[in-house]
């Protein structure tokens, strides 16, 4: 019987479409409400540019004036300012020898779309982290950190356990502290993002509520109302004498936005006949924005797409909405 090839079970055009519905349900970030996929991204990620512009109307500002019979009330203006996002190109390819091998008589285009999707949701994750780590780079070096709590101690010996008095690993106070950031603005926090090292200190805690899956088939944690997601790329930094500090980062629904352009050609395959070697080859123009946190361009050099890296520099953000319009917070624990 011959053998089943990735040209057998890949339909680009019908599979393509699948893959990406796969990606969004597999992903925790849109479960979570942090990432809301937008319409008006896909539309504009799919015209060619490398950056998206989205002009904004500014907040009025001023007092009220007291009305008089003699004097007119001066006229004040409403300005504008620019949010950019920026397009990240990005593509894979796969050996069939890797493919083949996971499918085991199920539906062959459900295993592959799994295997591929999972990967993708993995990639995006990544992207979404090293982001979070140029805005808040970018915050603590032209906003004086006014978006960042830190309850870690800089020194191994002066950390402290959730049971002592004042514990720098994560607990509670610490969470409402970094909420505390935004001021009356806080109650738009829904979900926190951690490394599974403050996981664990919460658990020990037994502060964590577990809330069954739509479908019964996952328990998803929460803990004082936001959902939780635990991931050990979550950056970390190195204490000021030693030990470690790790950040968890704090959303509001749609903090992030995600669009989805078209490459031209999004999903093919290939066969090296004399390898014997079956390809599956997909490309992605997305986009996962921090709204109101501006990309710069100020580090990408061949001018095609930042690398994972660039992402993660200060240099290429700046916040153009007001603090409290920012739907983000980054906590700082041992």
């Amino acid at each position: 019987m011959a053998a089943t090839r990735i040209t057998d079970i890949i339909e680009p055009s019908v599979w393509n479409p699948y893959m990406l519905q796969r990606t969004t349900e597999l992903s925790n970030l849109i479960a979570s409400g942090i990432v809301v996929k937008d319409s008006e991204m896909d539309i504009l990620a799919a015209k060619g540019s490398r950056t998206i512009n989205m002009p904004y109307f500014k907040d009025l500002t001023g007092t009220d004036e007291l009305l008089s019979d003699t004097s007119p009330l001066n006229v004040y203006n409403i300005t504008t300012d620019k949010d950019i996002a920026r397009i990240l190109y990005r593509g894979k390819a796969f050996g069939s020898n890797e493919l083949t091998n996971a499918i085991s008589g199920a539906d062959p285009m459900e295993a592959i779309a799994s295997l591929v999707a999972s990967w993708w949701v993995r990639r995006e994750q990544d992207v979404l982290i090293n982001v979070l780590a140029g805005v808040f780079a970018d915050n603590l070096a032209n906003d004086s950190g006014d978006l960042i709590h830190t309850a870690a101690a800089e020194a191994i010996a002066d950390t402290k356990a959730y049971n002592d008095a004042s514990p720098t690993v994560m607990n509670p106070i610490a969470i409402l502290d970094a909420k505390a950031k935004l001021g009356d603005a806080a109650g738009k926090l829904t979900a926190i993002m951690m490394h599974s090292k403050q996981y664990l200190d919460l658990q020990k805690q037994n502060v964590i509520d577990f809330i069954e899956g739509s479908e019964a088939k996952v328990r998803i944690p929460y803990y004082m109302g936001y959902r939780v997601i635990v991931d050990d790329n979550c950056p970390t930094r190195a204490g000021t004498t030693d030990g470690t500090v790790y950040k968890a980062f704090l959303f509001g629904e749609g903090a992030i936005a995600r669009g989805e352009g078209a490459p031209e050609t999004p999903v093919e395959t290939d066969r090296d006949s004399l390898q014997g070697d079956d390809i599956l080859v997909t490309r992605r123009h997305f986009l996962l924005h921090p709204r109101g946190i501006a990309w710069q361009e100020s580090t990408v050099t061949d001018g095609i797409s930042p690398s994972n890296a660039n992402l993660a520099l200060a240099a290429n953000w700046d916040r153009v909405y007001e603090k409290k319009a920012i739907r983000m917070v980054m906590l700082e624990t041992n």
